[in-house]
């Protein structure tokens, strides 16, 4: 598997890169000092399954980057690097398309934890978010009320799937959650994904998020 490390500050990249290969033996890194060097890459690597871009690109580009790589790789997962991590910025980042979101402050463990989220399809960002559903502790109702089902046109089952994505369950966990086969869970995204006008689980955290479907449970 191949990772693209996007970052402007090469001695920081060698870094990262070297972190990553320590930590994900099987994954081959490639890197680019700026968004054009990345879409290069991409296009003469298809198979990149996972991207790590830095918003304080020299370029300034930042949160415009994210849609232009998620065209070109729509099947990558992309993880966000940035010394900014105020929670406007987190939203703002999961809302283009990013599945994580690392401070870099943070450690290796971290890092690697992140990575390990977004690879096995799930969504991470920072403990403590203010937002409901970007914090990995919110949690859904059991039933949704059936006035959020007909607005949004969802099947129970496909809400099961939703309420579990926003949990940040892979889809593996899933599978086994609902004892439903993985085409089957794919099924059921692919379904969420076209009806709430989206390209990732990310973008659905989002969406959901602004239709106020969350209710607490106080």
């Amino acid at each position: 598997m191949k990772v693209l490390l996007i970052d402007g500050h090469v001695l920081f990249r060698d870094a990262l890169g070297l972190l990553i290969r320590m930590r994900f033996r099987g994954l081959h890194v490639l890197q680019a000092g700026d968004i054009s060097t990345a879409v290069q890459l991409l296009s003469r690597h298809p198979d990149v399954c996972l991207m790590l871009l830095d918003l304080d690109l020299l370029d300034g580009q930042g949160l415009q980057a994210i849609a232009s790589l998620r065209e070109q790789a729509p099947a990558a997962r992309l993880v966000v690097l940035s010394a900014d991590d105020r929670p406007h910025t987190v939203q703002q980042a999961v809302g283009a398309g990013a599945c994580g979101f690392v401070p870099k402050t943070a450690d290796g463990d971290t890092l690697a934890r992140v990575l390990q989220v977004a690879l096995d399809g799930g969504v991470y960002l920072p403990p403590g978010s203010t937002h409901p559903l970007l914090d990995p502790l919110a949690t859904w109702p059991q039933d949704v009320p059936p006035d959020a089902l007909r607005h949004l046109g969802l099947t129970p089952r496909q809400v099961d799937v939703l309420r579990l994505l926003i949990q940040g369950q892979p889809n593996k966990l899933i599978c086994r959650s609902l004892q439903m086969s993985a085409s089957t869970v794919k099924t059921h995204l692919a379904a969420v994904f076209r009806r709430l006008g989206v390209s990732s689980r990310a973008q659905a955290v989002a969406t959901v998020s602004r239709l106020g479907l969350r209710e607490d449970n106080e």
